[in-house]
This record gives structure tokens, sequence and C-alpha cells, in this order.
């Protein structure tokens, strides 16, 4: 590439890098002069970051090829494993620093996907997003020395205050899910139970399975039992 390098080319390259492994570009954040943002490898302040994540189960398929290629099958922490071998080397082609939610200093993730795509935490505490519902996630973020152009979030609002319905309240067997948010100790004392085992770890979140907004991208039932098991009772 030659001349300047713009957004476009920036966002344009990262979009071609990381299709081939569903990992898609989430949204853009840039930070003003004096605002708090991740410091880059140099120890300067970051100008933007660049959000990077799964739509539905997009990672799921790339992932399980790299998975069963592996004589450990991943070791410990797959699928951050995976995050890492895919997005390190963009990072280093572009002169980025790569983040990643599973390494301290923890980056505040959340805030950024609020800030980059106008999102809001459903009851579950999960961020819900107007199209793909609960079924998304961020495996990465990249930060640069410049500006790039920000996200500029659509007006679709809270995807939750358009549900009348809000079946994610009586879904839970526990009744851990409330207007105000989640109770994580009676979810994880059911998940101990040999109902629990049989259930949601096995088939996911019930309040989450019922959420009707995204249902197109729910994840499949082997992507649930995955992330169901990697969690920490």
């Amino acid at each position: 590439m030659t001349g300047p390098v713009t957004s476009n080319d920036v966002l344009s390259e990262l979009r071609a890098a990381l299709a081939p492994h569903g990992v898609f570009l989430r949204g853009v954040v840039s930070f003003a002069d004096g605002e708090t943002a991740p410091l880059l490898k140099g120890g300067q302040a970051a100008r933007s970051v660049v959000l990077l994540g799964n739509i539905g189960g997009s990672i799921w398929p790339g992932f399980q090829r790299w998975r069963d290629s592996l004589p450990d099958r991943g070791g410990e922490n797959p699928l951050d494993r995976w995050s890492k071998t895919v997005i390190e080397p963009v990072a280093q082609y572009l002169g980025a620093t790569a983040y990643f939610p599973s390494d301290p200093p923890w980056q505040p993730f959340q805030q950024w996907a609020m800030r980059a795509e106008g999102l809001r935490p459903s009851p579950l505490g999960i961020l819900i997003h107007p199209e793909y519902g609960l079924w998304h996630g961020y495996r990465g973020a990249l930060g640069f020395d410049r500006e790039l152009a920000p996200t500029i979030p659509g007006g679709q609002g809270h995807a939750c205050d358009h549900c009348p319905d809000k079946p994610c309240l009586s879904a839970c067997p526990t009744n851990a899910i409330f207007p105000t948010g989640f109770q994580i100790t009676p979810c994880r004392t059911h998940l101990k139970t040999r109902e629990g085992q049989a259930g949601c770890m096995m088939t996911g979140c019930r309040a989450r399975n019922t959420c009707p907004v995204g249902a197109d991208y729910h994840y499949s039932a082997e992507q649930l039992h995955f992330h169901m098991a990697a969690l920490s009772l």
C-alpha cells in the first residue's frame, strides 16, 4: 500500500484478514486528549480502539478446525488461545497493540462496546444487540496510535424496551433473573445440581435461550455446551 494510510484502509485490511476466521469488526472508539485510553506497547495512550468479535456462531467452525488440529485440543483455555492466534498476527502487521478480555490489565470491553455500538446490558448482564440479541461476543481489540473514524451507534434504542413479554425473567429455574439484574449465587448453585448438570449445563442458560431477540443468531448446542463447561463453578 502506498500513500497515506487512511481509516478506511486500516478497517478494510482488518476485515479482509479476520473474515476467514469468522471474526468481525464490531466498532471503533476514538479518544480525545486527556480521556482515559489504553496504553500501547510503546507506553503512549491509544488514539483509537477497534473492537473485534463474533456474530452468532461465526467463529465456531474455524475454532473447531484449529482445535482439532492440535494434540492438546488447545489446552486449558482454548478459545482465548485461538483468539490470540488469530488476532495477534494482524495486530503486528498493522502496527497495533492487541488487547484481550482474558488478560490483565483488564480493559473496559463492555464500556467500549456500549460506546461504539450503543448497547446496554440485558437482565442477564450480557450486552444485548438490537439485531444479534445475546448471541455475540468480543474476542479482542486493537489499539492504534492514530485516530480512526469512530462508530456512530444507530438509534435503535434498548432491545429490552421493545420486548413486552420479557420471557427471560420467568425462564430461569432458580428465578435468578430480575429486571434490575442477575443474581449469580442461585444460578451457580443450581448448575452444580443434577438437574442443572443435565439442563442448563448441557443446553445453555434457559433465560438466554428464551430471549426472542436475535433468534436467528442462536449458538449451536455444541457451542453452548462448550461455553457452559468453561464456567468456574
